[in-house]
């Protein structure tokens, strides 16, 4: 009786599965379907915005939402406008102007100085940033949005004044209506997502737009239309796709690659073009500032505002493969951890979270210290925009003994931890604690190249061609052997043209400048192929000085390739001063003055201070025959900024060449004793002579000599001088020590044979 029972049971059984492989078999189909042939989703992709992103990232998007990206500018509205704006006046105490801060119904209005000098009346549109300040932003003609230059302290919720404070009035560039606070072009590319700056430089307006007006999901992922469209399909219908179908790999990445998202905000740079937001090489975008004398101290610290990227890349954590993603959420931009804990995720604190190490109480004289804290010796900072503290992220070990050899900070002395000791006692603890052992660092190099120190020269080859130094250091030491143009010098170049760094390549490319047509060709030609944009633009820049005709046929066509690369950069950004320069350099290298005299004065226009430009219109003006105003243009540059030497140089050889020797003299005196450049020793002592001054004539040519032993027509002219006035032995006691020095000396070999004759 319960075999035929039993048989039933198992015939339902078979049927239920029967059943469910039925039911079953249209998605396995599918689904091997997909496998065998996926189907891309065709077309470019497009932006979409952070909200469609929101149903399937909620975690990600929450925590996005309220975060330095997302409120990184806005609508200024009742909820956005964060300052007071209840009838209330600010006084600038540096240019005494009254500014009032009011409503007019909807409207966010501010009164204060306008273009021309008078008090106007001006409405906020736009809210930038949230905390520690917030900024605004006014609209003005030709599509410019200018960004006021009081901002709202968060946290001492009142206006304040923000640097630079040494403006003169509003036809100063950097006056808040003026260029220097334009936000088109000054800020929008990094508060905003896919913008689109719109400049024209025929008319000098702008269109600018963007997608998103904040800092989206976009902004690092790409854009997102072809994974929403692979996403909106049910699972086992998405096709096998890399990346998900997104732009941009974000998972997984090494340091090197993962920076590349960060590096085109969050860097000094010069920008190519508007950021697409694709993945490619940064130098395909962008290219960072070196390590650069006004913006680093010579040992890579920070020393104006260079948005974290030039410091991480220096760090001994970046090199180890630590990327910002280790320290902060990506989404939030917070950190894991607060205080040593941070560090201790790598770090163990059994041996640096450790008082035997840091030698740093957290209680002392009964209140709380942060002597111990890993970020208070290794992340020392800087106060920007007047109230935003900012770490060093070059995250370094303390050096107060290069305080004293450089004059860089330390983090001792620092953040008022113990500002109120002498250096000495900071370094004598230092001593005590860490002993008496330093190692060489790269600062002493750099320090002595940015002096023009002869012997420096040495240093800076071996410091390029160190390849387990920083690439943004051998870069810096790179462009400092520009002004050692000499065969060792240009075997480095050499080394970095070939460099897998293109920040190396590109450098090495401009420190070629002063060297000869031949080389030129020889090392710079080939990089007109090269697989990075900012590379291959600035080799045929370099290029564009020699006749066309001097290239081989087959690299005409890449030349001029790489030229309009060039130009189409420059003429995206031709709102900057810099940028019209290179501009006119450009012209002028292919001979058309006339272009190169438009694109120099409407860079003197944009910023009167820009002195590049006022130099190089003096040379033009030179080589045209005007040299009445091409000493104008030179005596402005010196007057305004009497350091520079170089430009007192060139105005001290026009002058001698229009036969003003007194003037010449004080010029070229005065170059000579700023550059210690051996040249400018010579040509003082020259016209010292024509001015019948020959004790100073001697010592002017004595130091030249004294510079650069080796340089033959300095010895012509110092044997010269002691023959002419009748002193023959001191012109054989030089002969003589000169072949000491130099046993191949053939010009004093030559000397003391005609004086024997």
């Amino acid at each position: 009786m319960n075999q035929p029972s039993t048989d039933i049971k198992r015939w339902e059984r078979i049927a239920l599965v029967a059943a469910v492989v039925i039911l079953l078999s249209p998605l396995l189909y599918l689904l091997k379907s997909q496998t065998v042939e996926p189907i891309p989703v065709a077309g470019p992709s497009d932006f979409v915005g952070s909200e469609k992103c929101k149903k399937c990232h909620e975690t990600a998007y929450n925590k996005w939402l309220g975060s330095h990206h997302d409120l990184a500018m806005d609508l200024a509205n009742e909820t956005t406008v964060l300052g007071d704006f209840n009838d209330v006046s600010y006084t600038d105490p540096h240019n005494k102007v009254t500014s009032r801060f009011y409503r007019d119904g909807d409207k966010f209005m501010v009164q204060t100085e306008g273009p021309d000098g008078q008090s106007g009346d001006f409405e906020i549109t736009h809210t930038f940033g949230f905390y520690p300040l917030q900024q605004y932003l006014v609209p003005f003609p030709d599509g410019r949005l200018q960004c006021l230059n009081i901002a709202w302290d968060i946290e001492k919720k009142q206006w304040y004044r923000l640097p630079p404070y040494e403006v003169e009035g509003p036809d100063d560039w950097l006056h808040w209506t003026r260029g220097g606070q334009t936000w088109n072009v000054m800020c929008a590319e990094c508060h905003s997502t896919r913008l689109t700056k719109g400049y024209d430089p025929d008319t000098d307006a702008y269109q600018t737009t963007w997608f998103e007006i904040d800092v989206g999901c976009e902004a690092c992922h790409g854009p997102g239309s072809k994974h929403l469209t692979w996403a909106d399909k049910p699972p086992f219908a998405r096709a096998e796709t890399e990346n998900y179908e997104l732009e941009v790999h974000t998972n997984s990445l090494e340091s090197s690659e993962q920076i590349k998202l960060c590096a085109p905000c969050h860097s000094r740079r010069f920008q190519l073009g508007d950021n697409q937001h694709v993945e490619g090489e940064l130098l395909d975008v962008m290219v960072p500032q070196l390590l650069s004398e006004g913006l680093y101290y010579p040992d890579g610290q920070i020393l104006d505002e260079v948005y974290v990227y030039g410091s991480f890349v220096q760090s001994k954590m970046y090199q180890h493969g630590v990327r910002c993603s280790d320290c902060h959420d990506v989404h939030s931009l917070k950190r894991h951890k607060e205080k040593n804990d941070l560090c201790t995720q790598c770090h163990r604190a059994e041996t640096y979270d450790n008082k035997s190490h840091h030698f740093h109480k957290e209680v002392h004289n009964g209140q709380p210290s942060e002597g111990h804290l890993c970020v208070k010796c290794h992340m020392p900072g800087r106060i920007y925009m007047g109230a935003d503290y900012r770490p060093d992220h070059s995250l370094r070990i303390p050096r107060p003994d290069l305080s004293v050899e450089l004059g860089t900070p330390n983090a001792c002395s620092a953040q008022g931890c113990h500002a109120d000791k002498p250096l000495s006692w900071n370094v004598d603890h230092y001593t005590k604690w860490y002993g008496e052992t330093r190692k060489p660092h790269y600062g002493e190099t750099l320090a002595a190249g940015r002096a023009h120190k002869p012997e420096a020269e040495t240093a800076l080859i071996r410091l390029a061609e160190d390849p387990l130094l920083p690439a943004i250091v051998r870069a810096t030491a790179v462009e400092l052997l520009r002004a050692y143009p000499s065969p060792a010098s240009q075997a480095t170049l050499a080394k970095a043209l070939e460099s897998d760094d293109a920040l190396l390549r590109y450098t090495a490319i401009r420190s070629l400048e002063y060297f000869d047509a031949e080389t030129r060709l020889k090392r710079i030609a080939p990089k007109l192929y090269d697989p990075v944009k900012a590379v291959r633009m600035e080799a045929a820049m370099m290029l564009s000085i020699l006749p066309k005709e001097r290239l081989r046929k087959d690299d005409r066509e890449a030349f001029q390739k790489g030229l309009d690369e060039y130009r189409e950069a420059m003429l995206y950004n031709a709102d900057l001063a810099a940028q019209r320069y290179n501009l006119g350099n450009l012209a002028a290298n292919l001979d058309d003055d006339a272009q190169a005299v438009v694109a120099y004065e409407k860079s003197i226009a944009i910023d009167e201070q820009f002195y590049p430009a006022k130099v190089n219109l003096a040379m033009l003006y030179n080589r045209q025959g005007k040299n009445p105003d091409a000493e104008k243009m030179l005596r402005e540059v010196v007057d305004q900024q009497p350091e520079l030497y170089e430009v007192a140089y060139s105005l001290g050889l026009l002058l001698a060449e229009m036969k003003k020797y007194k003037d010449a003299e004080i010029y070229l005196g005065k170059a000579a004793a700023g550059m210690f450049y051996g040249r400018a020793y010579y040509n003082h002592g020259q016209v010292l002579l024509v001015l019948n001054q020959p004790k100073r004539a001697e010592e002017a040519l004595l130091a030249a000599l004294s510079l650069e032993p080796q340089d033959q027509e300095f010895f012509f002219a110092m044997a010269d001088f002691y023959i002419k006035s009748g002193q023959p032995e001191k012109a054989q006691a030089l002969a003589s020590d000169m072949i000491r020095q130099f046993p191949e000396h053939s010009a004093a070999r030559e000397l003391l044979n005609y004086l024997e004759q």
